[in-house]
């Protein structure tokens, strides 16, 4: 279980961006959270990917209370979570080539043996080929940069993926692509997801249950009869 209690975050103690706000990802559930752009459900994803550290609340993980954040974070509960966020380009480091950008994680925790095989288990998952591998993010168009950033959430096997208006930018043949590689990755792994986005159709078919952000935070919007994919 991902926990959010009773969260107030933002970027000045004076003017909080998001005050108690409370939320649950259950074990292999998609909660998808919508709300127009502002509103602060940005933040609350990156409470939640321990990237943001809080001004009051806690966040729990499989029922262990997070105590640090970004790099201060335990090596088990930072490596849980899978991020991909709105803008590839921001998210890339123009320096590395696709491939490098997606064993990025890997190498940073001493797993670089494990780098060929995750490629090659991964490229073909996301949409990529081989030959896309060895362009740097100038190289490639928005959706394979985004596909690369999504093998690279991937990469660690993480239990809790993140993905904050992921498919934002990019067409509609690309952002079910996107989806169904995400939809795989849930299957196969039973690993829970928080999908942070605007787009109201997306989310009710994307996920198990929807959180409409209101004027007093998240609320639970009712479900739709039967998912038949996005």
């Amino acid at each position: 279980m991902l926990e959010l209690k009773e969260i107030t975050a933002g970027y000045d103690r004076r003017a909080p961006v998001l005050r108690d706000v409370s939320l649950t990802v259950g074990k292999g559930e998609a909660v998808g959270l919508l709300g127009p752009s502002g509103c602060g459900k940005s933040t609350l994803a990156r409470v939640a990917a321990l990237l943001h550290r809080p001004d009051a609340g806690a966040v729990v993980v499989d029922g262990e209370p997070v105590r640090g954040w970004r790099h201060a974070a335990p090596r088990a509960q930072r490596t849980a979570f899978g991020v991909v966020f709105q803008q590839p380009r921001q998210a890339a480091d123009p320096r590395l080539d696709l491939a490098d950008l997606i064993a990025e994680p890997l190498r940073a925790t001493g797993r670089r043996d494990e780098v060929r095989e995750r490629l090659a288990e991964l490229v073909p998952a996301v949409g990529l080929t081989d030959d896309l591998l060895t362009r740097r993010p100038h190289e490639v168009s928005d959706g394979q940069l985004q596909r690369a950033c999504l093998a690279r959430a991937l990469v660690l096997r993480p239990r809790w993926l993140i993905c904050d208006e992921m498919t934002a930018m990019l067409d509609a043949s690309t952002t079910a692509a996107l989806v169904a590689a995400v939809e795989t990755y849930r299957r196969d792994t039973g690993a829970g997801l928080l999908a942070v986005g605007h787009d109201r159709t997306l989310l009710t078919r994307w996920c198990d249950r929807t959180l409409d952000w209101g004027e007093r935070g998240p609320e639970q919007t009712p479900a739709p009869a039967r998912r038949t994919g996005v």
